[in-house]
């Protein structure tokens, strides 16, 4: 069970997708000028992340090294095409804007990089804790910079105008410079904040 947890809590923190490995950004960058977008994207991608990472964990001792990662890419790209058509069914509009992005996650770096480096490697129960982990941590950073894009370039929130009377919004906050700084700021003060309290750990230990 420890070990389960720490494979969970390795996604959100130390193993951040976004703010300390710093990939899969593209699609990061691109959609969250809303929360509702962060938060249809990031759901989208847990979903992709938990069913493959489980299908590749229980098939790892199967399949041939040699096309391993082919076979890779048709179970991801399996359940990238149940994300986009379940979502254009039930959430049209939400698919409409999330567009192109849907289909790319067959090749987010988040994806076939947890599928490679963790669930070929270790047993099912794992390889779903590291997805649920790493889909948090992913969903917890698109929800951040997305209600800070959307609150200072639109001045609301999941599309509700904020009541505060004379506030005017940054146009540049929805623009692609926008996201840059935003993402900018967020893997600074992250890796600071972790960095302080490791240190501080290690000094706490030392004395």
């Amino acid at each position: 069970m420890k070990q389960l947890w720490k494979d969970f809590v390795n996604g959100i923190i130390s193993e951040n997708a976004v703010l300390k490995l710093m990939i899969g950004l593209c699609p990061v960058l691109a959609i969250s000028t809303t929360v509702v977008n962060g938060v249809g994207m990031g759901l989208a991608t847990t979903f992709v992340l938990l069913g493959s990472n489980l299908t590749i964990a229980l098939i790892r001792n199967i399949v041939p090294k040699e096309i391993r990662i082919p076979v890779f890419i048709i179970v991801i790209a399996t359940f990238v095409t149940i994300t986009d058509l379940s979502m254009a069914a039930y959430f049209p509009a939400l698919h409409k804007t999330l567009g192109i992005f849907i289909p790319l996650i067959v090749v987010n770096c988040i994806i076939m990089g947890r599928a490679e480096a963790f669930a070929s490697r270790n047993t099912p129960v794992r390889a779903i804790a590291d997805g649920l982990g790493m889909g948090i941590g992913f969903i917890l950073t698109l929800i951040l910079l997305s209600g800070a894009r959307e609150l200072l370039g639109n001045g609301t929130i999941f599309g509700a105008s904020l009541p505060f009377k004379g506030f005017e919004p940054a146009l540049i906050m929805i623009l692609p410079p926008g996201a840059f700084f935003a993402i900018g700021i967020m893997i600074a003060i992250f890796n600071n904040l972790f960095k302080l309290k490791r240190d501080g750990g290690h000094k706490h230990g030392s004395a």
